[in-house]
Formats: structure tokens, C-alpha cells, sequence
């Protein structure tokens, strides 16, 4: 059993024996999400650590967009406790890049494509690329996107 996926199980014991609702809840359904991962396919395999990032990555990234769309539809309480949910979630996650961390990265990226003869908009691909294997699970996907055309259009 990988570290992070026998630390989710600890902090779900603790969690229960606190009788704490919502950290139990919420470790239950990403274990959950990371067994479905590893018995998805073809044949079952245990999930490297990486792996269990990612999907705990994206059952945080849920909570987000469940809380916004919550909070759109009038109902504070559910949207509170999804933001609750995924900021428990953050927590078992690498320290997320700053902005001008973020901006570096891309910046160099760029010009390293530029230097490959990627240019404009259309460079948009090839910098992804650069940049992607550098910012694993340190920034949302979408965050990344909009740097990389930020820089590109101007």
C-alpha cells in the first residue's frame, strides 16, 4: 500500500474514533474514488503515489466547483461544506505554486518554445508541454492555460 493511500486510512480512523462527520466523510468517498481508480481497466493494480495525488487533485477540484455552483444556487450551507470538504482535500496535496512562481515557470517555458521556432498563439501546444511535466499537481490545469496565453497574447 503506497504512503499518501495508508495515511488516508489512518486519518480516517482517527477521523471516525473523533467522531469527526465530515473529515470522515469526506476521506471515505476519496478512498472510495481511489479504489474505483485502481479496479478500473482492464486489471486491478495498486495506485502509485502520484496516482493517488491526482485523483485526490481531482476530487478536490470537485468540492470547488460543487461549492461554486452551491453558492449560484442560493444554498450557503451546502456550498460551506464543500469548500470545508475541499480544503481537507488540499491538505494531503503538494504546496500550490505562488502566481509569480507560476509566471516564471511559463516565461522560460515560452521562450525555450520560441527558441524551438513556436510562435503566436498557435505555440500554445508546444509550451503546454514544457510546462505541464514542471507544474504536476503544484497548479490547476486551467491556472497554467490562462499564464500561457496571458504570455503569448502580449
Amino acid at each position: 500500500m503506497t504512503t499518501l493511500k495508508s495515511k488516508l486510512k489512518e486519518d480516517l480512523t482517527t477521523a471516525m474514533k473523533a467522531r469527526d462527520e465530515l473529515t470522515s466523510s469526506t476521506l471515505r468517498l476519496t478512498l472510495t474514488a481511489i479504489t474505483k481508480e485502481e479496479v478500473g481497466g482492464k486489471t486491478a493494480r495498486e495506485l502509485s503515489d502520484d496516482e493517488v495525488q491526482k485523483v485526490i487533485a481531482k476530487e478536490a477540484k470537485k468540492r470547488r466547483e460543487a461549492a461554486e455552483a452551491f453558492a449560484k444556487g442560493g444554498r450557503t450551507e451546502q456550498a460551506e461544506r464543500e469548500k470545508k470538504e475541499g480544503e481537507l482535500l488540499d491538505t494531503y496535496l503538494p504546496q500550490q505554486l505562488s502566481d509569480e512562481e507560476l509566471a516564471a515557470i511559463v516565461a522560460s517555458a515560452v521562450d525555450e518554445a520560441k527558441a524551438a521556432g513556436a510562435e503566436g498563439p498557435r505555440a500554445m501546444g508546444a509550451v503546454m508541454k514544457i510546462v505541464n511535466p514542471k507544474v504536476a499537481g503544484r497548479a490547476d490545469g486551467g491556472r497554467v492555460a490562462a499564464a500561457v496565453k496571458k504570455l503569448l497574447a502580449g
